[in-house]
This record gives structure tokens, C-alpha cells and sequence, in this order.
């Protein structure tokens, strides 16, 4: 099924600060959403879940990571976001569960580092906290909220897709605090290149829904 874009064409830039949220699943849909605000209001570009059908997951046993690969490149070569915020891993989860997330995370971050596109993580505590005010919302909160502050004339359906796109907002809160204070911007990417020369791992040397998608 599409995933829902509002009605009017594209619209240029004109100084609007992009976001790509991405709420990674373990085995259900991955939902993601595409936001943009020139400072005073946001507002919903893009949204949508992946679904991968079973049967392909039996055909193929990296099904699920092909395909977040394949729609979060295109994604970005569409709508060009100026930053990419996905969930972290939640540590309650069992390892095997928490594995197999960490898998379609990473997948999330190596399409976004082909892109050139900076990556900012957050907790889903942190996420909740910064859409609602509360850190422990549940997922009608949550959707109820995403539709208010972007004034979307629907509930994004379905929650995955809410999810991603209440993560985008958690991080548009954020940059536009950091700006307003003077604060560095801390991606997952500058994180790294701020840590000591000592502290960083060795690089091996060597060779690289409604709104509901479904692949077949």
C-alpha cells in the first residue's frame, strides 16, 4: 500500500531545516517519516511503515535489511533531509530481539553514511518526553500528538509510522534548542570524531497503511 504524502507538488527549500525519522523494527514494520520546519512550524512531507511480506523473509534471509536499505536510500535521494534521527535500541528487549534490531539499525546508519547525511540517536524515553511531555506515553499518546503539532488533518497511521515521525520532531526540538543557545550539534557521527584518537576502534583494513508499504 502508499504511504501518504501531502496532496500539494513538492515545494522548494527556501531555508527549511529537513528530517528523516526512522523507528527500526525487529520483526514488524519499520515506520518512517519525512518533516520539515522553517522555524515557526512544522510540517509532514512524507509517511509510512515497511512491511516485508513472509514469504519473501523465508526466500531470502536478509529480505528485511535489503529492503530498509533500498527505501531509506531513496528516500534520501528524493527529499535530501539535512538529518537522519532514529530510535535507539531499547535495553529492556531480549538479546535475541535486541540483536536482531541492532541489525536493522545499522543498516539505517550505513545508508545514511552513503548519503553523506548525519545521524542523531534517541532513546524511545527521550522521544515520549520530548512529544508529549511525558516519557512513558502510550502509542495513542503518541499518535495524537505527532497530528497536533505537525496540524495533520488525520492520524498517522499506523503507530510505526507515528513513531518515526514523533522522532524527527524529537530532534527538529532539539537542533532548533541547540541553535537558540549556541550549543554543538552532537551527531552520532561528530560524536565520534570528538572522542580521543586512543579511544576510537582500529578500521580494519580491506574491500563496504493506510501508509503501510508491503514489499513482495
Amino acid at each position: 500500500m502508499k504511504a501518504r504524502s501531502p496532496a500539494a507538488s513538492p515545494t522548494a527549500r527556501n531555508g527549511c531545516f529537513r528530517v528523516l525519522g526512522v523507528d527500526p523494527a525487529s520483526a514488524g514494520p519499520t515506520g518512517y517519516g519525512i518533516i520539515e520546519s522553517d522555524g515557526r512550524r512544522c510540517r509532514m512531507l512524507h509517511y509510512g511503515a515497511l512491511k516485508v511480506a513472509p514469504k519473501r523473509q523465508k526466500e531470502c534471509l536478509g529480505a528485511v535489511l535489503q529492503d530498509v536499505h533500498a527505501l531509506l536510500c531513496r528516500l534520501m535521494d528524493e527529499f535530501s533531509p539535512d538529518a537522519l534521527a532514529v530510535e535507539s535500541v531499547f535495553t529492556a528487549l531480549n538479546m535475541r530481539t535486541a540483536l536482531r534490531l541492532a541489525e536493522v539499525r545499522g543498516v539505517v546508519l550505513l545508508a545514511a553514511a552513503q548519503r553523506g547525511v548525519a545521524v542523531h540517536s534517541y532513546s524511545p524515553r527521550e522521544v515520549k518526553a520530548s512529544v508529549t511531555g511525558y516519557g512513558q506515553a502510550d502509542k495513542k499518546q503518541m499518535q495524537l500528538m505527532v497530528r497536533a503539532l505537525l496540524q495533520m488533518t488525520e492520524t498517522p497511521e499506523p503507530a510505526d509510522a507515528a513513531d518515526a515521525l514523533a522522532v524527527a520532531l524529537c530532534h527538529l526540538q532539539g537542533q532548533q534548542a541547540r541553535q537558540r543557545f549556541g550549543l554543538p550539534d552532537m551527531s552520532a557521527s561528530s560524536k565520534l570524531q570528538a572522542q580521543p584518537r586512543a579511544a576510537r576502534a582500529p578500521v580494519p583494513r580491506g574491500g563496504a497503511t493506510h501508509n503501510m508499504r508491503r514489499a513482495s
